[in-house]
């Protein structure tokens, strides 16, 4: 079964995600827990807690139909000591949130080397940091989001990925959501047939297809290994509609949250509909 949603919008606090999400005919969603745009957030009260959950079970979202987003200024491989402890903070920080809450998963950037310390360096960072995380937390999953490889972000080919879960201790609480512009933007092929099946080889190859924990669904207004994160509507830009259909009726992306991140928020009911009647068509 597809579970396909959007990330919407908690700014009047996360009580509000699920009927914000129920409102556009999504069967899942994203959030952020907290502002993604500053360091430190108040925390969440206990009565919000209770009526985020009252309003999931109200719409029928479990845990494996949510997938909170984590905050922009995170970057678990920081080389700058003062940032990466600060990340560190905020990225355990997030994770208790979750725990509050009753997710089980938490989407996040791995990092970046900002051409300070080698790749290698960095991603180890990011394991540790990951580590340090889940020694203090339980039940949540660190979903790691391939980027699209723009500026010195890492994670944008799946030999990065793989190299992060292999230094993870707990590799059950390790998974993956694949961006499918910043995939495509990062030089995988998914807009042709041939493409589509090479890059979940490659995805099975090298990483593992039961690490795949969602998918961020978005076309790409950039070309092929272009390097550049922006996403585009859904059959508007590069990738197309084809790779949506294929999407849509491949058994891989069963039964996982599949998240619209698509830029023109007031279509994304209209999207969700075309969405499930590709994958009912």
């Amino acid at each position: 079964m597809k579970y396909i949603g959007a990330h919407v919008s908690a700014s009047e606090g996360v009580s509000k995600a699920p009927v914000n999400a129920d409102a556009i005919g999504a069967k899942a969603f994203a959030l952020f827990t907290r502002n993604p745009s500053r360091w430190k957030s108040k925390a969440i009260s206990d009565k919000e807690a209770e009526a985020f959950k009252a309003n999931c079970r109200q719409f029928g979202y479990g845990p494996a139909q949510i997938l909170p987003h984590d905050s922009y200024l995170i970057n678990l491989g920081s080389p700058d000591t003062e940032k990466l402890a600060m990340s560190r903070e905020a990225f355990l920080d997030e994770l208790r949130r979750c725990e509050q809450l009753g997710l089980t998963m938490l989407n996040f950037h791995p990092g970046s080397h900002l051409k300070l310390i080698s790749e290698e360096a960095c991603l180890n960072l990011i394991a540790d940091s990951i580590n340090l995380a889940l020694d203090q937390t339980e039940g949540v999953k660190a979903v790691i989001e391939n980027t699209a490889g723009q500026g010195s972000n890492l994670g944008y080919t799946f030999e990065q990925i793989a190299h992060i879960i292999d230094r993870v201790d707990d590799k059950t609480r390790v998974g993956v959501c694949i961006d499918t512009c910043h995939t495509f933007a990062a030089g995988y092929d998914l807009a042709t047939p041939e493409g589509y099946e090479e890059t979940w080889r490659r995805f099975e190859e090298v990483i593992g297809l039961p690490y795949l924990s969602a998918i961020h669904l978005n076309d790409s207004k950039k070309g092929l290994r272009s390097r550049v994160d922006r996403h585009d509507s859904i059959g508007k830009g590069m990738l197309g509609q084809a790779f949506f259909e294929m999407l849509m009726r491949d058994p891989r992306t069963d039964n996982i949250p599949i998240i619209l991140e698509t830029p023109d928020e007031s279509i994304w009911a209209q999207e969700i509909k075309q969405l499930y009647a590709m994958a009912n068509g």
